[in-house]
Parts: C-alpha cells; structure tokens; sequence
C-alpha cells in the first residue's frame, strides 16, 4: 500500500528488472514508486495516481520517450520529468530539453546521483506549488466583479455567491465555454468556512471513460491490469476542502450512477476495496450545458441532476453583457503590458468599436487571446487592425457584408454580426488547420479553445478534412 504522505515517483521503463532496481533504492530513500512498463500505461497512471516525479526511458517500443514527454506536458505543465537513457548521445539530451525534461541521466547512473536529481524535482515541484498557491489566493482577494467585468450581471453573481458560499450546498454553476465558471467556483470556495483546504478542480472532458471511476474514487493495487499500486481518487484528496466537476456533462451513466451513489451515502469504496469510508468534500459542478435539457434529452441522469441542484448559478455569455467588454479588454491589456513589459496606452476608438460588435463566441477566454496577441503587436495604442490580423486569432473585426435591401428587407445588426462571424470564424479555421497540417489539437491549442468547440465549430461551419495533410473549404 502506499503511503499518501510520501512523495510518488512513476517510473516508465521497458526493462522489467530495471523498474525493480530503481524501485528498491528509491523505496529505500522513503518514496513510493509505481511502475509502467510501456508509455500508454505510464500515461494513464499519470491521469489516476498523480505522481510528483516521472523517470522516463528515451527508447521504448512502441511510444518513444519525447512522445510520452510532450502529451505529459499537455496534462501537466509543472510535472518534474526525468529523462533516462542507454546511450548518452548530446543530440537526444537536447532534444529531451527542448522538450520540457527536467534533467536527463544515461545508464550506468550513480545512485546518489538518481536520489539527489528526484529530490531537487521534489523540492522545485513544491516550491512551485507553493507559489501558484499563493498567487491564485491573491486573485481570489479580488472581487469577482474586478477578475469578471463591473456588469449588472456579474453583481448579482457575486451576490449570489456570497449567499450560498457558506452553506454546504451543492452548487451547479453553467455558462458557455470561457465566461469563468472556475472562477466562479472558486469565489464559492474561498468564501466558504472549507476555505483553508483544498480547491480541486477535475475536468470530466478529460479523463476518458475507462479512467473516470478510477480517477473519481481511486482503486487497490491489483484491481485491474495496470494497477500496480494503490491510487487514491479526486474525493479522497479533496477531503475537507471543494471539488469541482467541471463539465460534468461528459460523464457517462455508468459514472453518473456511481458519483449519484456516492453523493448519497457520503462514502465510497476504491475499484477492488471491501470497506467504505465516509467522505467529506463539498460538490461543485460545472457544465456548458444546460443540464435541465440534458435530462430532457436523456443524457443526463434526472435523480442526478436533482440530487446536485441545491442551487443554480448561470453565468451569461460575454456578448450579453457588453459592458464587461472593454473593461476586461483594458484589464488584459494592463497584465500583459506587465507580461512584456511594453507601455501600450489602451485602443483607438475603431478598436473599441471593433470589440464591443463582435460577437466572442469563445466569451472572456476568447476575448484575452485577442487582446494579447494584439499588444504584443502594439506600439503606443491597439488598432482595429491589430485585432484583426494577429496571427492565430479570431478576427475582432469582420468584413462588411453585403446587404441588398431591394425586393428584400433591411437584416439587423444582430444578423448581419451573426453572418459576418461565422464567415471569418470559418476563414480563420480553415488558415489555422492548414497551417498545423489537419492537426486540430494544435489548432485548437493555437486558438486557444479546447478540442470539443474547434470538432464542434468544424462541423457547424462545414469545413472537411478530406485527408490527414489536407484541409479545404466547401
């Protein structure tokens, strides 16, 4: 069994007697160890155990070691990697470093050295933990009305919070992708008497189905191949403090039924464990779904849905509250001035304009991209030009349609910003997927919009990818 209290050391390696040596002499130092033998394993170990540190091999069959690295990465950015190989080539050593690898060692290794190089990942692990933590509180101090915008809207969520923060209620918090539920979230948790423990938020989206049980309520050693140890899940690490599910509605039935059981009885028992032990964690739970016409539609449990909404919270999108726009537009524009330290003053009256028309489908997430990109453009002030050509970003500004108002009637402004919208969205796409080659986790990542919106607006604005290099208008 492992001990929750000590540090966790993966160790992804091949070699079956390696995995063994390494394991002994770091369990010996007062680590607990898990092993994977392959990197698709490692992986998912990495999504249900959370360890401190990886040992990695560069040359496995199968997925190599830079190709575990690089997806390691895109689960967690701060996770100490150390790369081990046979052969101490400087080519590889750099291109591990490129990669993002912590140190990298070649076998023969002294054990000292391995034992020294795991306890310098551990301490910088923390040391960053640490100050994540503390900069996060020092947001949190901040009102959601200074991190949101000043609207009518964001006031009475902020009300909102502030009533329900002190209850032990169960909160589901909705709004499209972008508009802060998170923050939200964790405003909830910060006003809360569980304010000194844990916020622990999981995306659902996330972890696949085969992993969500296990990622959610842990699992015993032993308990299903790949198990080689004992994991504890979210619930269990939440304990005293928040968890959050974010998007929640990606949850199958299957773990719908199993969370709905667990809510219940305030206790759960981990994958292959014959004793329940009670839980304490307050439940929030997040979605860009209406989750009342999920019930409808029958994808999401209505005993569920019933047994999470003691209170609801929605949080309009960013092109109902425009006057949160330029707010939020200055705000960013003032952080990433600090970012790069440039001195841009603010934005032309045509950049204005250009914001507060456009529709920012991708809401307040969408909104900061742009405005990044642009001042890293700017010189004194941000132009309407500058939101618009910024590589990798949405145009803020659209192109004037033509409106042919005889025999016909005059379209909206709402209409013809919808139509406009669409037609750059679906420009900007088509440029951004042909530039990553048909990649569209790339392309989303460029965007800055997560996998699920890019394979949704793909298919609402009908662009094919007729080949894996090949990406073409209809």
């Amino acid at each position: 069994m492992i001990d929750s209290s000590k540090n966790k050391i993966l160790i992804i390696d091949d070699e079956v007697e390696f995995c063994k040596v390494v394991s002994r002499l770091l369990e010996r130092e007062g680590f607990a160890t898990s092993l994977a033998l392959d990197g698709e394993t490692g992986l998912k170990m990495i999504g249900s155990e959370i360890p401190d540190v990886v040992l990695l091999d560069f040359q496995m069959p199968g997925m190599n070691g830079i190709e575990v690295l690089k997806r390691i990465r895109y689960m967690d950015s701060d996770l100490a990697v150390v790369m081990i190989t046979g052969h101490a080539d400087v080519p590889g050593a750099v291109v591990a470093m490129k990669a993002g690898v912590f140190d990298y060692l070649a076998k023969p290794f002294h054990h000292g050295e391995l034992v020294l190089i795991v306890h310098r990942a551990i301490t910088e692990r923390s040391l960053k933990r640490r100050l994540a933590c503390v900069s996060n509180r020092l947001q949190i101090l901040q009102s959601l009305p200074e991190l949101m915008g000043p609207s009518k809207a964001i006031l009475q969520i902020m009300s909102e919070v502030n009533h329900v923060a002190k209850s032990n209620y169960t909160v589901i918090i909705q709004g499209e992708t972008g508009t802060g539920k998170e923050l939200v979230a964790h405003a909830i948790h910060n006003a809360s008497l569980r304010s000194n423990n844990i916020f622990l938020p999981v995306d659902c989206g996330a972890i696949p189905e085969s992993l969500m049980e296990s990622a959610l309520f842990g699992h015993e050693k032993g308990s299903f191949t790949g198990a080689i140890a004992q994991a504890h899940g979210r619930f269990e690490l939440a304990q005293g403090g928040t968890l959050l599910l974010d998007e929640i509605a990606n949850m199958s039935m299957e773990a719908q039924a199993k969370l709905l059981r667990v809510l219940q009885e305030k206790s759960l028992c981990r994958i292959g464990g014959k004793k329940n032990f009670a839980i304490d964690v307050r439940l929030l739970a997040a979605s860009n779904r209406n989750l009342e016409e999920e019930v409808t539609k029958g994808a999401f449990r209505d005993d569920l849905f019933y047994r999470l909404n003691d209170y609801r919270i929605t949080i309009p999108p960013l092109r109902d509250r425009k006057e949160d726009i330029v707010y939020l537009a200055k705000r960013f524009l003032y952080l990433t001035n600090i970012e790069l330290n440039k001195k841009v003053r603010g934005f032309t009256e045509n950049a204005v304009e250009a914001l507060l028309l456009y529709d920012w489908p991708g809401n307040v997430r969408q909104l900061n991209s742009t405005i990044r990109r642009a001042v890293l453009w700017a010189d004194e002030v941000v132009t309407e030009k500058q939101l618009e050509i910024t590589q990798g970003v949405v145009s803020s500004v659209s192109p004037r349609p033509k409106v042919n108002t005889i025999g016909g009637t005059q379209p909206t402004l709402k209409e013809i910003v919808r139509t406009t919208t669409e037609v750059v969205e679906r420009k900007t796409l088509v440029q951004i997927l042909k530039q990553t080659d048909g990649n569209k986790a790339k392309a989303a990542r460029l965007l800055r919009i997560d996998y699920k919106t890019i394979n949704t607006k793909i298919r609402q604005l009908g662009i094919t990818l007729p080949g894996k290099n090949n990406v073409q208008e209809e």
